[in-house]
């Protein structure tokens, strides 16, 4: 979606402080002429210090002080003005609404939601996601953000809370959009590999799953202008209702390829013993007795249990 956002450059007119001694100068003014006018010298005098009031009032609403990564945003008669996102102490046209805007960094932590991996096993996932207003104008327009209205006993709600409520708001519908991204790119991976090793899955995915991620989330964001400046899975595990038997799946896994291991080294070991007894001629065996040693030794490498041997003090023929 094009973008319609104007940034609007403030220049000496706009200069806050000499606007401000203006001010002061109308304020004088208008008192001044009020004074001459109780006192009956000048019969208009209290008539054009009351214009001057008038004036002073309506000059009063265009101050605006813009700090750091905030911005304002300018409306005439509910047409978009531009955005003003220098800093500093300006004045601008009263009859402007001037809506203020963090463009700050924010973060954000989703927290776990279950879902389904691609091959429907039930999973708790979760993320980290940072995130800014990038597009002022989408930001304002584009989406309905609800700051929330108080009763009439409490409108002397001051700027500040009612920026708080507005970030708020954004931060519930980035909530949301997050929370379906997360579920459409959990949806595309398994959490684990059963079979493929070299398949691509939640777990071991990685920094390419975070990047989907991120796209996703994007995508889903691009509409209210805002920019994700960064999304990482930071929580992965499996529901409480499957958890255990996958539990011991792994452990059965872990088990296989710690014995895939043990048997490998242990058939290493009889080898080399073999190649070793009969390389330095320490004992000479038939081929049923070399079967019976390596069966022996496959035993003592292989066991979970400390081998209990029996010593021969008499011949082995």
């Amino acid at each position: 979606m094009e973008s319609k956002e104007v940034v609007k450059k403030m220049n000496a007119a706009n200069n806050g402080f000499l606007h401000l001694v203006f001010n002061l100068a109308l304020m004088v003014a208008a008192i001044w002429l009020c004074v001459l006018g109780g006192a009956e010298e000048l019969p208009f005098a209290g008539v054009l210090g009351g214009l001057f009031w008038m004036l002073w009032g309506f000059h009063l609403p265009g101050f605006m002080v813009i700090q750091p990564n905030q911005c304002r945003v300018l409306t005439f008669f509910g047409r978009y003005s531009g955005t003003v996102t220098d800093n500093g102490f300006f004045w601008t046209n009263p009859f402007y609404v001037k809506r203020k805007l963090s463009l700050r960094a924010r973060n954000m932590d989703v927290p776990p939601i279950k879902v389904n991996d691609r091959g429907g096993n039930p999973i708790m996932i979760g993320l980290v996601l940072v995130w800014r207003i990038k597009d002022t104008y989408k930001a304002c327009f584009n989406i309905d953000v609800e700051t929330g209205a108080q009763p009439a006993s409490r409108q002397v709600n001051t700027n500040s809370n009612t920026v708080q409520q507005q970030l708020k708001g954004y931060d519930n519908f980035v909530s949301v959009q997050s929370d379906s991204a997360l579920r459409k790119v959990a949806s595309l991976y398994s959490y684990d590999n059963l079979e493929d090793k070299n398949e691509v899955t939640l777990r071991t995915g990685g920094d390419e799953i975070n990047r989907r991620l991120e796209q996703e989330i994007r995508k889903h964001l691009d509409i209210a202008g805002i920019e994700v400046v960064e999304a990482r899975i930071n929580y992965l595990a499996y529901a409480q209702e499957i958890a255990s038997v996958m539990l011991k799946r792994q452990q059965a896994e872990a088990i296989i390829a710690a014995r895939e291991k043990i048997v490998e080294g242990a058939v290493t070991m009889v080898d080399m013993a073999l190649k070793k007894l009969s390389a330095d001629k320490v004992v000479e065996m038939d081929e049923e007795r070399k079967a019976a040693m390596v069966s022996n030794l496959m035993v003592v490498l292989c066991g979970d249990e400390g081998a209990s041997p029996v010593i021969n003090t008499g011949s082995i023929y």
